[in-house]
Parts: C-alpha cells; sequence; structure tokens
C-alpha cells in the first residue's frame, strides 16, 4: 500500500516540524498567527503580513450570538451538554456562501479580474465593470458586498488601510474597490463586507481562493468556544425554545 504524501508536518519519535521548522522553535520564537501562515503558505511572514492575517483572524472571530454559526452551536449544546466538540462542528457548519463563505467566491472573482485585466490588457476598472455586468445577467449576487447590520463595516478601512501602510496593498484590493463603484452604478450602493475585504487582503498576500473560507473557519473558532463555554456555564439544557407558528393542515379524520 502507498504512503500518505505531505508536505506540511514531518514528526517522529522526539521531533515535530511545520513546514521544516522544528516545533519547539516556533514555540518560542513565533506567534500562532505565523503558524497559520507558515502551515497554508509554506513560509513564516514578514511584520506587515503577520499583523494583516492576524487583523482578520480577528475581525471574524465572532459577530453575536445571533450569527448563524453561533446560534446553531449555542442550539446544539442546549440539546447535547455532552458534547462540546459537536456544538462547536455544529456551529461550523453553519457557514457556507450566505454566512461568513462569501471569501472564497470573492476571491475567485478577483483572480478571475484581475487575470482578465492581464491577458486582454485592460483596466482593472473595465474587468471588475465587465464582472458586474455577469453576475447580473446571471442572476448573482456579487459576493463580498452589503451586510444585513453594517451600512459600513467598520472591519474593511482597518484592513485596507493596514494593507497600505505595510507595503502590501496590490490589484486585490485595487480591483474590490473598482467591484463597489461599478456595484453602486448597476445596482446600488453596498459596502464592501468583511468577506470582500478579507478576499481583497488575502489575494495581495498571495493565498488562493480556498482560503478565503478557511480562514474564516479558523477564526469563526475562537468565537464559537467561547460561545459555547459561556452557553455551558450560564444556561440550562433546552432552555432554547424556538416559537413556531403552524400554518399547515387543520386536523383531519382518517375515515
Amino acid at each position: 500500500m502507498d504512503s500518505w504524501r505531505s508536505a506540511i508536518v514531518d514528526s517522529g519519535d522526539g521531533q515535530i516540524r511545520y513546514r521544516g521548522y522544528d516545533v519547539t522553535a516556533l514555540m518560542r520564537g513565533r506567534t500562532f498567527t505565523d503558524t497559520i501562515f507558515l502551515l497554508h503558505q509554506g513560509r513564516l511572514p514578514g511584520e506587515h503580513e503577520r499583523a494583516l492575517l492576524d487583523a482578520i483572524l480577528i475581525g471574524g472571530a465572532d459577530h453575536g450570538s445571533g450569527a448563524p454559526s453561533c446560534a446553531a452551536a449555542r442550539l446544539a449544546l442546549s440539546g447535547n451538554r455532552q458534547s462540546l466538540s459537536a456544538a462547536v462542528a455544529a456551529g461550523l457548519l453553519a457557514v457556507g456562501d450566505d454566512h461568513g463563505g462569501a471569501g472564497m467566491g470573492c476571491m475567485e472573482m478577483i483572480a478571475a479580474g484581475v487575470g482578465r485585466a492581464r491577458e486582454e490588457q485592460i483596466s482593472l476598472e473595465e474587468s471588475a465593470q465587465r464582472a458586474v455586468n455577469e453576475a447580473r445577467a446571471q442572476g448573482k449576487r456579487v459576493p463580498g458586498f452589503g451586510h444585513r447590520v453594517h451600512t459600513t463595516d467598520p472591519r474593511t478601512a482597518v484592513l485596507f488601510g493596514m494593507a497600505r501602510t505595510g507595503g502590501v496593498a496590490a490589484d486585490g484590493i485595487a480591483f474590490v474597490e473598482h467591484l463597489e463603484k461599478a456595484v453602486a452604478a448597476q445596482v446600488k450602493p453596498l459596502p464592501i463586507n468583511i468577506d470582500g475585504a478579507l478576499a481583497a487582503v488575502l489575494h495581495d498576500l498571495g493565498f488562493t481562493p480556498p482560503f478565503g473560507r478557511l480562514v474564516f473557519l479558523i477564526s469563526r473558532t475562537a468565537g464559537l468556544t467561547a460561545e459555547v463555554a459561556e452557553e455551558l456555564a450560564r444556561e440550562k439544557p433546552m432552555r432554547i425554545k424556538i416559537p413556531v407558528q403552524y400554518d399547515g393542515e387543520p386536523p383531519r379524520s382518517l375515515t
């Protein structure tokens, strides 16, 4: 039977290496954010790269107990207090295109749009306008825009400002800003949300589109563990009661 192949971790008796770096050296001299970057990129980040990934992880950690992932985790624990892992897993399973998962879709759109601009020798602005046109023609939303709570997502300006100060901002941020203008002109004004912001920054950091969703899962796990711990400490089992308004068939007889 062929062995599994992996370039991520090499472990044996008395030693563990992440991408070639001894884990004990990383434990003494690096951060958890550095380690996430290393595991996914194969190299250690620079100071500004670390700060940006750290900011992304903080920005997505939690958004209140009513967010689908947090609500799902608390609901699962309310009915099954014997499994903390099941509750956290329930929260992660609630993440998708409509909740915390649009970063991947936005990164795919950025990669395609930036690539088209280079291949066809057109401006990023024109490429963004075409991307919005195509999304509208297909009846699809442009991922990474709009928020059910924020008229302006406060996290976006922070990430873009840090990226510019650190010299990281490049085509990803520029393309998303052109997308924002195109969406406003062709649909209606919608703010760049955390998914669109992290997508732009991660593109400029060299990550591939799947990381746009994976980073949210990494980040939100921190919040979910806190939500689950609070539910366990402060609430009683089966305390979550969801009101249901029945609108089905009236009573019927079999005869």
